[in-house]
């Protein structure tokens, strides 16, 4: 786990700088977790209790509508947050699928915990507020790509994102 939190320490700090203290206070209340491939994490229809950090493989996020026509909205990867962050933050009872594509392994931090520091501790209340800001950034980004790219095109830009043999960040 030792190398997983100096991964995220190096992400949160490019997010937002926190503290020795604020750090070891955030470090607290995050755990090893892994999965096999193909293992679902969170599953339409339940809240999302953990904030995910993705040491390794690979993961998405995915939906079915009324035709159960099924559609993959983001990938995660490290190093990355990962989760259905809407029913996470707020709470609620998600829409989506979160599932792991390969055998992978995350720091995860459950929710309670998690809001109990941002309502201590300003620093890390500023540090995901901008971490989910840079999240609906790249969301906004990748619903652009599929509203305008071709097939081609998006991979290429999954591609540029991050490249097979140095997969980093989120699809």
């Amino acid at each position: 786990m030792v190398e997983e939190l100096q991964t995220l320490k190096q992400v949160v700090t490019g997010i937002h700088p926190l503290s020795e203290e604020d750090w070891e206070a955030f470090t607290s209340v995050w755990s090893s977790h892994s999965a096999k491939r193909k293992e679902p994490i969170t599953l339409a229809g339940d809240v999302e209790h953990y904030l995910y950090f993705v040491a390794e493989g690979v993961q998405r996020v995915y939906y079915f509508d009324e035709q159960d026509r099924e559609a993959t909205l983001v990938f995660t990867y490290p190093p990355s947050f990962g989760g259905v962050l809407d029913s996470f933050m707020l709470q609620q009872l998600s829409r989506y699928f979160y599932e792991t594509l390969t055998p992978s392994v995350f720091l995860r931090a459950p929710f309670l915990e998690l809001q109990r520091l941002m309502q201590s501790r300003s620093a890390i209340e500023s540090m995901i507020r901008k971490g989910l800001s840079h999240s609906m950034s790249g969301l906004l980004e990748r619903l652009v790509e599929l509203q305008c790219y071709s097939s081609e095109e998006r991979f290429r830009k999954l591609l540029q994102r991050s490249p097979p043999h140095s997969a980093t960040g989120a699809a």
